[in-house]
């Protein structure tokens, strides 16, 4: 913008100076010349005067009683009547300007000068508008320069001011730069960070209140359960009980995670729990808590793939999304449902697909839109998975409509040689 703003302002600048400078050249030109043939003239009838004057009186004209008259750097003629034309300085050549005067007598002086001596003069008189010109140019530059940086300064600092709101921090600067329009955008970017300030601090903080009203009931859940799992150890308890009380700590451990995670963010926003785990542990965890699931319903969960895979991130979230996806499987799918591991590039992917009718073609993937849903459900599930896998540094899209296929991205833990040798 700042070279735009000074090449048009020298454009200008230009375009002014080569349009007066070139009227007025041809202005002073004439003048120049006029001055000249009026300068001739003069002189001309002057010596008119003077060789009257002195055949009135009864002297002689000569070449020596005219030399005093007559110019150094004219040429002059003086013809006289029955006598031999007197000649005075060196006679011009090429262009000349001249002029003629005659007198009462017979008698007639003819005026001579080179051309030579307007040409001079014009280019003079050129001279001196081309250094105004470049004087004019080089104060227009400058002035040019200071009114771009005047103006593209402010956009530069509002344009940073957006970058901050867009990266999270909405704090107001509270800058004006003297021009309205400038200002007018500053007090609305401004009343925008105030604003996003207040929403980011209302949805914070309730989050940390959902999350700590939270952490009360499930704490008392928890130790419940803990009582089930010591009661079904006794030998006349069924088995079953104690598996299935395992199983629900075990969830009841990781949503307490997750609230907890919830409510570290809340606080710090900044803050970050991704860690390197194994990946088979949380994927196997799903199959063998959801299969009881499926078993019930007539279906069934598999998994496979490549095995021995690290990724980072939450493990706790990682399992709360995959959960979100067998579920979503279970109610909304049909036949087996698979998990599969597999890598690409730097990354390690959860495929989960089912032998289901998949996803609404008018849907596509607005399912992770929040209140979009396709069989009357909330429409948060999958909204809120996507956002547990973005803060864990991944991500979760829908590869394949039908049948359909979802996928988790995660970053691959880089093992390094020493930890694989040792």
């Amino acid at each position: 913008m700042r070279r735009r703003l000074i090449n048009s302002t020298l454009a200008v600048v230009l375009v002014v100076i080569a349009v007066f400078g070139a009227s007025i050249v041809v202005i002073e030109t004439r003048a120049i010349e006029r001055s000249a043939y009026e300068t001739t003239q003069s002189e001309a009838a002057r010596l008119v005067a003077v060789v009257e004057a002195r055949l009135a009186a009864g002297e002689r004209v000569t070449g020596e009683t005219m030399r005093s008259a007559v110019p150094a750097d004219r040429y002059v003629r003086i013809e006289l009547p029955g006598q031999s034309p007197i000649a005075h300085g060196e006679r011009p050549q090429g262009e000349v300007i001249e002029a003629r005067a005659t007198g009462g007598n017979g008698e007639a002086v003819t005026v001579q000068q080179p051309r030579s001596v307007v040409t001079d003069e014009v280019g003079r008189i050129l001279l001196i508008i081309l250094a105004v010109a470049a004087l004019t140019i080089v104060a227009a530059a400058l002035l040019a320069v200071q009114q771009a940086r005047r103006v593209a300064a402010p956009l530069t600092d509002l344009a940073e001011t957006a970058e901050r709101l867009g990266s999270g921090d909405p704090r107001p600067r509270h800058r004006r730069y003297g021009v309205p329009e400038l200002d007018r955008v500053a007090d609305v970017l401004d009343a925008s960070a105030e604003r996003i300030a207040r929403m980011l601090t209302a949805e914070r903080r309730l989050a940390a209140d959902a999350s700590h009203q939270l952490r009360t009931p499930l704490t008392a859940l928890s130790m419940r359960l803990e009582e089930i799992v010591h009661t079904a150890s006794h030998p006349e308890a069924p088995e079953s009980v104690g598996e299935e009380a395992a199983i629900a700590l075990a969830q009841v451990e990781r949503l307490t995670d997750v609230v907890e995670r919830l409510l570290t963010n809340s606080r710090d926003a900044r803050s970050t729990s991704a860690v390197g785990f194994d990946l088979d542990e949380v994927v196997l965890q799903q199959v063998e808590e959801w299969r009881p699931a499926y078993r019930g319903a007539g279906r069934a969960i598999v998994h496979s793939g490549k095995a021995g895979l690290r990724a980072v991130g939450t493990p706790g979230a990682v399992a709360t999304v995959l959960a979100t996806l067998v579920e979503n499987a279970l109610v909304h799918g049909g036949g087996t449902v698979a998990l599969r591991t597999r890598v690409t590039g730097n990354q390690v992917v959860v495929e989960v697909t089912d032998e289901g009718p998949g996803v609404d073609p008018e849907l596509g993937s607005r399912v992770f839109e929040r209140t979009v849903s396709g069989h009357n459900s909330t429409g948060l599930g999958l909204a809120v998975a996507r956002d547990l896998a973005e803060a864990d540094g991944g991500r979760l899209e829908l590869l394949q409509q039908h049948p359909p296929v979802f996928a988790l991205f995660l970053s691959r833990e880089v093992v390094s040689l020493a930890e694989l040798t040792g």
